[in-house]
């Protein structure tokens, strides 16, 4: 992807959260502009005022982030690249902290429950915050010996803090999987890496629907690498359903399968091609 010199990256959070890592990591020649809501993100890709988004999607001990779902298919932007980013999570104090002087350890929610087991090893009490960089700062700010947060390195140095425990989450695979977003879709080539695309579908309200739309993927050897169903905030509404595949529009068994897909769904959105991480396939 071709990079000009006045391209900006939107991410939720503020400077030195973990997805502002994510962008230095992904774009490090991309300016990273930082949003305190996923809908802002989203709002900011739409009306052109970024280039485009980083979204965390899910995360390999947390779960999936299960408001990007809803907003994915609502914002019509398309997915144009994944990333599986490994997570480091350090507990951060003032100057003059240790192990034994912290009480309570601040930060955001999936950040806690992916660093639940250690933290409940060294005894603290957890307390759930809108961010892991917000967290580092409003330690910063009470700079009570009593108080920590779990944020990244770069929150560290943002604030001014010391790093007490490195490496604080629970598996030594701690993985998030980030979507990059855009106004404007690619066309990616599978001659030159393998490509995934990424639907949101409603199955008709009819017996067994679900089981003959995904029965075209089977029988035309469409290899599904996600498969998850949600429920919309409105309760009257039908399960929607995300899925990732593997394969093109373009090639003719993905296409066979979708035309089976879209006979057995009241709607089916494409929310993009693009190119696989390769460390999905390693």
């Amino acid at each position: 992807m071709k990079k000009t010199d006045n391209e900006t990256i939107a991410f939720q959070g503020i400077r030195s959260a973990h997805s502002d890592v994510a962008c230095r990591h992904i774009y490090p020649e991309i300016k990273s502009i930082a949003f305190s809501s996923f809908e802002e993100v989203f709002e900011a890709v739409k009306s052109e005022d970024v280039s485009m988004g980083l979204i965390p999607i899910e995360n390999s001990q947390a779960g999936r982030v299960a408001e990007i779902h809803n907003l994915l298919p609502e914002m019509h932007l398309h997915i144009i690249h994944e990333y599986f980013h490994r997570v480091h999570h350090y507990l951060v104090a003032p100057e003059g902290a240790d192990k034994k002087t912290i009480k309570h350890v601040y930060s955001h929610p999936q950040a806690l429950l992916q660093c639940r087991k250690n933290l409940h090893k060294m005894n603290l009490i957890p307390h759930p915050y809108a961010d892991t960089a917000l967290a580092a700062q409003y330690v910063a700010e009470k700079n009570d010996i009593s108080k920590a947060a779990v944020a990244s390195e770069l929150a560290a140095e943002e604030f001014n803090l010391k790093v007490i425990k490195e490496n604080l989450e629970d598996s030594n695979d701690n993985t998030t999987l980030f979507l990059t977003i855009a106004k404007k879709a690619i066309d990616p080539d599978s001659e030159i890496g393998k490509v995934l695309t990424s639907l949101v579908f409603v199955s008709r309200n009819i017996p067994a629907a679900l089981y003959k739309a995904l029965g075209g993927f089977a029988t035309n050897k469409v290899n599904l690498l996600k498969l998850e169903s949600y429920i919309p905030s409105k309760k009257k509404e039908l399960a929607k359903f995300f899925v990732t595949l593997e394969g093109h529009p373009k090639e003719r068994l993905v296409q066979l399968a979708m035309e089976e897909l879209n006979f057995f769904c009241e709607s089916v959105t494409n929310l993009g091609s693009y190119y696989a991480d390769r460390s999905r396939f390693e």
